[in-house]
């Protein structure tokens, strides 16, 4: 059980080298190819992540104004709503008042 860190990592390790060097007698390019073709996808799509944060900020900013607007829209309704109850509340005592002098 002791050896047991020891040969899983010396296998790893073995395995990796192995791995690597079946993968370059079997690879269908010269190396130079391959990194030119894995950086270009490299930067396609660091172009395209690029491009969506720009998108999602964009539409954070839209969002935010709207919530902006939309804060400005009930803020204004509330205050209309309390000058009508306060309008209802004097006509009321208004009416409380006409009937209390007849």
């Amino acid at each position: 059980m002791s050896n047991y860190p020891k040969g899983f990592f010396f296998g790893l390790i073995s395995g990796s080298l192995i791995g690597s060097f079946i993968a370059l007698l079997y690879a269908p390019d010269k190396g130079t190819n391959t990194r030119d073709r894995i950086s270009y996808r490299l930067n396609n799509y660091v172009d395209e992540l690029r491009s969506l944060i720009d998108k999602l900020q964009y539409e954070n900013s839209i969002v935010s104004d709207a919530k902006k607007e939309g804060d400005l829209v009930v803020e204004e309704a509330q205050k209309r709503a309390e000058d009508l109850i306060s309008e209802a509340e004097k006509l009321l005592e208004n009416i409380n008042d006409a009937g209390k002098k007849k």
